[in-house]
């Protein structure tokens, strides 16, 4: 047999044992089969959906409001004197207490007004007292003496404004706070036709938050009080949410509801202040304001993720005695923190679906599973599971690691060393010993030839 032949043989031996290995390819029970269990006709499970039960208890009211911040107090730093700025004596976005001195204006002028008017003080002074002992023995006239020390009175009040002008030349900070940027320079002249706004001071511990309640809710509100269908509520204290909706760790109390209403909106204006100690928030930012109108009782609440809304109305999905999705009309009637408060629909006893509305469809079957106990679920079983995934992977893990470290620490360097050397005592000799066969046996031939 040729060598030629050969592959043309073995490619036939294969093909024919492929051939033979090929069985009925059926697809095992269970996986998609005709009597599988995971076939067309198998029933998929339920599936499932967080429920609460309605009940009824008393809630309090509560409403939330857009607002703005204020600083507690404000203070614009003027310039009370004329002159030429020769150093700011603050760091801008600082704190500063009353009566720091903020810049300081050129003041050589006044520093001589100063002077003066305490010489003037002087004089008048003595003119009184020499003219005492000549009013006795009526070598003067008592008007006078009157007219002296009334120049006294003069020239102290000169002095006293002198004073002044030389004080606010360094210009004193008003009131405590936060003081903002510089609107002037060194060399700039200020105050020279009317007093020129150097910088601003405000205080944002505490800070106010200015909001505005609805004329017509704030009259039913009123009415419903008066009618015994709400209670005024007990608290007083309010909560602030952030333009990102998380919640003011620190409560404000309401400080006054204005007694008018405003005749181009409508509304009535209150304000509310807030502890401020680190800072957080500051003058201008939009916010909206949680406050308790009233107390209800007997009322049902539900969370508000769970109310939708169609062409018909605001309808939650429940789950009926048999199990299946089913929406019911309600009627919400206010807020309760951020749980709607339903007037009309609920009676108590239902079970509403909070979360996987997605997969309630009107008529379909679903398993309800308390919302209650997932959330206690959650709790003990996924922090448990997450510590000792870690525990493990710290003690496996690491041990592992430095095993193969102090194995490639002992084991690699030998073998790499004698591998070196192996090719260093076998490789230069075969090489030497060519070098040395073709020297001894090249020049005969070449010397053979002619």
């Amino acid at each position: 047999m040729t060598t030629s032949a050969k592959p043309i043989i073995l490619t036939l031996c294969l093909i024919a044992l492929l051939t033979g290995c090929g069985g009925d390819n059926k697809p095992p029970a269970g996986l998609g089969g005709p009597g599988g269990s995971g076939g067309p006709g198998a029933a998929m499970p339920p599936p499932e959906v967080d429920v609460i039960t309605v009940t009824s208890a008393n809630a309090t009211l509560t409403q939330d409001l857009p607002g703005r911040l204020q600083a507690y107090r404000t203070a614009q730093v003027r310039a009370r004197v004329e002159g030429i700025v020769e150093k700011r004596l603050f760091k801008e976005g600082s704190d500063v207490e009353a009566g720091t001195s903020l810049f300081q204006i050129d003041a050589r002028t006044y520093k001589a007004a100063a002077e003066s008017a305490k010489a003037d003080l002087a004089i008048a002074r003595q003119n009184v007292e020499r003219y005492k002992p000549l009013v006795e023995i009526k070598a003067i006239s008592q008007q006078e003496l009157d007219l002296s020390k009334a120049k006294v009175k003069q020239a102290e009040a000169a002095l006293i404004r002198a004073e002044e002008d030389l004080e606010n030349a360094s210009v004193p900070a008003a009131i405590s706070g936060h003081v903002g940027r510089a609107l002037v320079t060194e060399g700039a002249l200020v105050g020279k036709s009317e007093p020129t706004l150097l910088t601003t001071i405000e205080q944002l511990d505490p800070i106010y938050a200015n909001f505005t309640q609805s004329g017509a809710d704030l009259l039913r509100l009123r009415q419903a009080v008066e009618s015994g269908k709400l209670k005024h509520a007990e608290s007083v204290m309010v909560e602030l949410m952030l333009e990102d909706g998380s919640v003011y760790p620190f409560e404000g109390s309401i400080l006054f509801t204005d007694m008018a209403v405003d005749p181009g909106t409508g509304s009535v204006s209150l304000r509310a202040e807030f502890p401020n100690p680190k800072r957080d928030l500051l003058p201008g930012m939009f916010v909206r304001i949680r406050f308790p109108e009233a107390e209800a009782e007997n009322a049902i609440r539900i969370p508000q993720r769970a109310v939708q809304a169609n062409p018909q109305g605001q309808f939650v999905m429940i789950v009926t005695p048999d199990g299946k999705a089913a929406p019911l009309l309600v009627k919400t009637g206010g807020m309760a923190g951020g749980d709607f408060i339903i007037t009309e629909g609920l009676k108590g006893g239902e079970q509403v679906i909070v979360n996987g509305l997605q997969k309630a469809r009107p008529g379909t079957p679903v398993k309800a599973v308390s919302l209650s106990s997932t959330q206690k679920a959650e709790d003990k079983v996924v922090p448990p599971a997450v510590s000792s995934v870690q525990k493990t992977e710290d003690k496996v893990a690491l041990p592992a690691a430095s095993s193969v470290q102090k194995t490639d620490g002992k084991a690699a360097p030998p073998a790499a060393s004698s591998v070196q050397k192996t090719k260093d005592k076998a490789t230069l000799p075969a090489v030497s010993s060519t070098q040395k066969a073709e020297d001894k046996a090249t020049p005969p031939v070449a010397n053979s030839k002619p």
